[in-house]
């Protein structure tokens, strides 16, 4: 009779100890991966993603769109898809540990392990790896080609030839002399090798490349080529010895190539640098500028960009003032090194300090008249930033300052600006704003805009005549829940509208249509009656406008549950339909180039968020990756709302996170987290890790503890009991519930 008794017995107790789970150690923190650089292919067909597990090496993983893994390799990052889809490139490094000990033993970094490119063919699932490389680049609008720098060249030492004379010593490869740059052909594999290149540039749109050498040899002048890559013809546009080359720009359809060289071989600290420019059907490039020609008190940078406008009618490069020139005759002890700081600067001495090389090298916004070669300067050392309208496209651009306003701004908190809009075709100032807050242009500059904090108001500005108008004067589109002592922020915009035609902005909860040239509003969405906050989710970033002829996708979120999804505007019949809500948090989508096809991530405190896939209707998800399987070996936990009354009668929300195995009977220690808000926040997960200026709630969890986060609601000027009124009695209507050791509570807080 016993023996049948027993058997039950020990079975019932090797079940519980098998299924039970696991406590979070601080060892465990490696085990954890997180998802980087997660991408979607061109036509929506496969997702690749890599897998980074703390200081390990991470992988990259290819799925396809059902969710079947089709490729994966080890120590793999910066992968990318062809923009033609049919290829996946990463970069391969040497193990992290492998590498750590090298260094340990004092390996010069030359001698170090290499990475390698690997070039993963989609169609046939050929993988090719290739050595010795510094880095990889692919064109954005077109495929066919990548490029790479190797990272060194084996050469040959001194040797003496048959005449007994001594051969010359092999030019190396450096920053300074360039590295061999390789073009290759995915299709056919076919490699071309561009010797001693400092620096290239891919058109966006035209299979063409522009690109600088210092020459094969010691010998040979440095020169600047462009290169056809569907006809392999090449053209040398400038040359010159040892010249140096800077900022080449290539316009989006290659038809341009604007550049900056300096062929001086002098040691002279000003350096007289030049700006050419090369149009499509010349043999060589012309000269602009030069120090000779550049407006007086100016000459061409080296440092400021190139850039076309899009329309590819102008150019625009950087002017700079001629740096102050260092005595180079005296000694070092005769150099007097000596900081005299008045009360009256602008800006803090010690800020003056670290802004010191970017000052030192800060350029000025100048335009290059492609028709006719005319130089028109924007900006100046008076008015630094500029804003080009309309992709470059506009007769105007808006520059500006904050300069006058600095020294105020150290107790106000806040800059003013002054403003010029300035003719891209003359110079001349067409409009002055003095004392104004942070103003932009619209995607087609007809009008600059912006939020006044002091007044609450989102105001703008039509162009070029200056007519001033408030739109959202007397209404609430500033921050309703403000408890600072400061000027209450704004909830943003989502953009305008095709040719400026509508402004669109959001309050608390909605989004709002304004004119702005009468400044009438309308309410698109809905979401102040549920309390449920709509915001726009562009999903094309060349996009520059919100599109009217297209539904819209929206995420949500609701105040009260804490709950997020998406949602679908229809801007022709003023609809919105809830397509996907739960009580998750929910990633920016990235949606497929040339597809609908959609990647996004969904979590919850106790769900990691793993890629998943869609279309945009979200009818039918896949769930692409398993990061953290091991996370159901672990004791982890749960969190909810909780909710109770100040000490001063305002109705409060906070998290209260749990033990996974919790038991209402038992007596728990509780960690008092806070610092302002942070309910909005109960959906996201907290992989196991080090925290700073926090807890890691799911390590606490997991180890037996109740974390309690309390929201705190400010009076302002008196934060100290703020926080007692709202804290103190959260604790206390917890230690009520009766789980709670009220002999062993921690609090945790921080500024």
């Amino acid at each position: 009779m016993t023996k049948y008794l027993i058997l039950p017995f020990f079975l019932l107790f090797s079940i519980s100890v098998f299924t039970q789970k696991k406590v979070l150690d601080h060892t465990d923190y490696e085990l954890w991966n997180t998802i980087q650089n997660p991408s979607i292919s061109p036509d929506g067909k496969n997702v690749l993603f890599e897998l980074e597990q703390g200081e390990k090496d991470s992988y990259v993983k290819v799925v396809n769109a059902k969710g079947n893994l089709i490729f994966e390799h080890e120590r793999a990052e910066k992968s990318a898809f062809t923009y033609n889809s049919e290829f996946v490139l990463f970069t391969i490094t040497a193990w992290k540990d492998s590498i750590r000990a090298m260094k340990s033993r004092k390996i010069k970094k030359e001698d170090l392990p290499k990475d390698s490119l690997g070039i993963l063919n989609l169609s046939t699932n050929k993988l090719t790896k290739i050595g010795n490389i510094q880095s990889y680049h692919l064109p954005e609008k077109w495929t066919g080609y990548v490029a790479y720098y190797l990272d060194t060249v084996n050469v040959e030492k001194d040797t003496v030839s048959n005449e007994g004379e001594k051969k010359k010593k092999p030019k190396k490869v450096s920053k300074k002399n360039g590295y061999h740059l390789v073009m290759r052909n995915l299709n056919t594999e076919k490699q071309d090798t561009l010797h001693y290149v400092t620096d290239f540039t891919f058109a966006k749109e035209d299979k063409s490349i522009a690109y600088a050498s210092t020459g094969k040899d010691k010998d040979s002048n440095a020169a600047i080529y462009t290169m056809d890559l569907e006809t392999q013809t090449s053209i040398e546009l400038h040359s010159a010895k040892k010249a140096k080359y800077f900022n080449l720009s290539l316009s989006d359809s290659g038809k341009h190539l604007g550049f900056v060289t300096d062929t001086d071989t002098t040691k002279i600290q000003i350096r007289p640098n030049e700006l050419y420019k090369w149009t499509k059907g010349n043999e060589k490039a012309t000269k602009i500028l030069d120090a000779s020609s550049a407006p007086k008190g100016y000459m061409v940078s080296s440092y400021g960009a190139i850039e076309f406008s899009k329309d590819e009618s102008k150019l625009f490069f950087g002017l700079v003032t001629p740096p102050i020139l260092k005595d180079t005759t005296l000694t070092e002890d005769e150099i007097v090194n000596v900081e005299v700081w008045t009360y009256d600067e602008p800006r803090l001495y010690t800020v003056q300090e670290l802004q010191l090389k970017n000052d030192s090298i800060a350029s000025y916004h100048t335009v290059v008249h492609l028709n006719n070669n005319k130089v028109v300067p924007l900006a100046s050392a008076d008015f630094p930033n500029t804003e080009l309208g309309n992709e470059g496209n506009a007769n105007y651009a808006l520059i500006n300052t904050t300069l006058p306003h600095e020294l105020e701004s150290q107790w106000t908190g806040r800059k003013d600006n002054d403003y010029k809009l300035v003719s891209t075709t003359t110079g001349e100032t067409l409009l002055s704003l003095i004392k104004v807050p942070r103003i932009k242009l619209s995607p087609k500059a007809q009008y600059a805009y912006g939020y006044n904090r002091v007044d609450s108001t989102w105001i703008r500005y039509s162009l070029p005549d200056g007519n001033f108008k408030t739109l959202t004067k007397g209404k609430q589109f500033y921050d309703e829940t403000n408890d600072s002592p400061n000027f209450p922020s704004a909830y943003g915009t989502a953009g305008w509208t095709q040719n400026d035609e509508h402004l669109i902005l959001y309050d608390r909860y909605d989004i709002w249509q304004f004119d702005p040239k009468t400044g009438v509003s309308k309410k698109l969405t809905s979401g102040r009656e549920n309390k449920t906050v709509f915001r726009y989710i562009s999903l094309d970033d060349e996009l520059l406008y919100v599109p009217t002829d297209k539904n819209w996708l929206l995420s949500t979120f609701n105040e009260d549950t804490k709950d997020a999804g998406y949602a679908e505007y229809n801007p022709k019949t003023n609809k919105t339909k809830v397509l996907l809500t739960g009580p998750y948090r929910y990633s920016q989508p990235i949606k497929a180039l040339n597809d609908d096809t959609i990647i996004f991530t969904q979590e919850s405190f106790t769900q990691f968020p793993d890629l998943h896939i869609s279309d945009l209707s979200f009818k039918k998800s896949i769930k692409l990756s398993d990061a953290n399987p091991q996370q159901e070996k672990y004791n982890w936990g749960t969190i909810e709302l909780v909710n109770w009354i100040s000490l001063d009668g305002k109705k409060l929300s906070g998290m209260l996170a749990k033990p996974e195995n919790f038991d209402p009977s038992k007596k728990y220690p509780m960690l008092v987290n806070f610092y302002e808000k942070s309910s909005d926040g109960i959906h996201r997960h907290r992989a196991p890790k080090p925290e700073r200026s926090s807890l890691n709630y799911s390590f606490y969890t997991s180890r037996g503890y109740i974390i309690f986060n309390p929201d705190i609601e400010y009076r302002i000027g008196y934060p100290g009991e703020s926080a007692y009124n709202c804290v103190i009695p959260g604790v206390t209507s917890l230690i009520e519930k009766g789980f709670i050791d009220k002999e062993n509570i921690g609090v945790q807080g921080h500024s």
